[in-house]
């Protein structure tokens, strides 16, 4: 009976320590989502092989922008950031693009701002159509 007690016991604390250890890599992980969407002008979480934020990607270089991009599928974490962006921007695709930490959406969320204009007022930058007016 004593072991049986002893081994139940062993059973529930490893099992609290791997739980404690789940969450504590979560809050690491929100807090490195934070931390990057805060600390830099533009970020894109993308996938490396994703044609939708190739082309996100691509707005940026003809803005001749460099955006922090954070490729999920290149962490061992990618999997948790898409589910935190589910509490972020309600959606775990990708891009997911935000500009002076406010979320802008997907790609075509970017494109349709780089092509209003509205993504280069988000940035304070001139564009070629500016200089026309």
């Amino acid at each position: 009976m004593a072991g049986a007690l002893k081994m139940t016991v062993t059973v529930m604390l490893v099992m609290l320590a791997a739980i404690s250890l789940y969450y504590a890599e979560a809050s690491t992980t929100d807090e490195f989502v934070h931390n990057t969407i805060t600390s830099h002008k533009i970020v894109i979480f993308s996938k490396s092989y994703c044609p939708y934020c190739r082309r996100a990607k691509a707005v940026f270089k003809e803005l001749k922008q460099e955006p922090h991009v954070v490729e999920l599928d290149e962490r061992d974490d990618g999997s948790k950031i898409q589910d935190i962006m589910v509490n972020i921007v309600g959606r775990r695709t990708v891009p997911q693009v935000f500009i002076n930490g406010k979320h802008l959406g997907g790609s075509d969320d970017t494109a349709e701002a780089y092509e209003s204009g509205k993504l280069a007022k988000l940035l304070g930058i001139e564009t070629e159509d500016d200089d026309e007016l």
